[in-house]
């Protein structure tokens, strides 16, 4: 892939014989960040998986960076007014799945109660291409809605891993201060150590890299990132 002058400039400023602690690199892609714009700061993690394995979770940042999440509740009853009175955007039942099917996707988040999922699930074709399709695994199919809301609207994200074996996760904006965007990393792999299969092999974490949007990637010293979230 051919890369601008830019990006080729941002890149000599990366020492290639040495893998960077992670506050290192927080602040290196701070510096090489060179677009007009805000970029995103991304952190990607490859993992030493079996076929038949996958990690899947959420995590709440402990420094927000995006705009308030819009969290859609389908709920009936006492939990459809918890989850208002919680805060949630939209609730609702039979009137959203509804809504929906006729093409309404204003919302950014969606959580329902156990209970309504035989209908929710109706809605697979249309959330699951999206990513918007309540899961247990994610935390979005609970009868605890207040709690979810209230975490989901802090920023709760999920991660999970990709056909490759790597997660892909935003950890910050280059606008951020560097140790704000290495704690949110280091939140988002001391989590995925946490969710580590038990019949794992191996070097569990391959290689863990931080870059901008439009910056080149910089590789983090794995062992010193493990010692750093214990």
């Amino acid at each position: 892939m051919a890369h601008g002058k830019k990006y080729l400039t941002s890149a000599k400023k990366i020492d290639h014989s040495k893998n960077y602690t992670i506050d290192e690199a927080a602040a290196l892609v701070k510096e090489m960040a060179y677009a007009k714009f805000d970029e995103t700061v991304e952190l990607a993690v490859k993992l030493t998986l079996k076929k038949s394995q996958s990690v899947r979770d959420t995590v709440v940042l402990p420094n927000q960076f995006a705009a308030q999440k819009r969290v859609l509740v389908f709920a009936k009853g006492a939990k459809a007014d918890e989850a208002k009175a919680a805060g949630a955007t939209y609730v609702g039942d039979d009137d959203l799945i509804q809504k929906i099917k006729e093409g309404w996707l204003d919302f950014d988040v969606a959580v329902a109660t156990p209970d309504m999922m035989k209908d929710v699930g109706r809605l697979g074709p249309i959330l699951g291409r999206k990513g918007l399709m309540p899961n247990p695994k994610t935390h979005t199919v609970t009868f605890d809605v207040a709690q979810a809301v209230k975490e989901l609207s802090l920023g709760r994200t999920e991660y999970r891993t990709d056909k490759t074996n790597v997660i892909h996760l935003a950890v910050g904006k280059v606008s951020m201060d560097a140790s704000k965007v290495a704690e949110n990393a280091k939140a988002v792999v001391d989590e995925i150590v946490r969710k580590k299969p038990s019949d794992a092999k191996g070097d569990y974490i391959v290689s863990v890299s931080l870059s901008s949007s439009m910056g080149p990637g910089v590789r983090i010293e794995s062992a010193n990132l493990l010692n750093a979230v214990k």
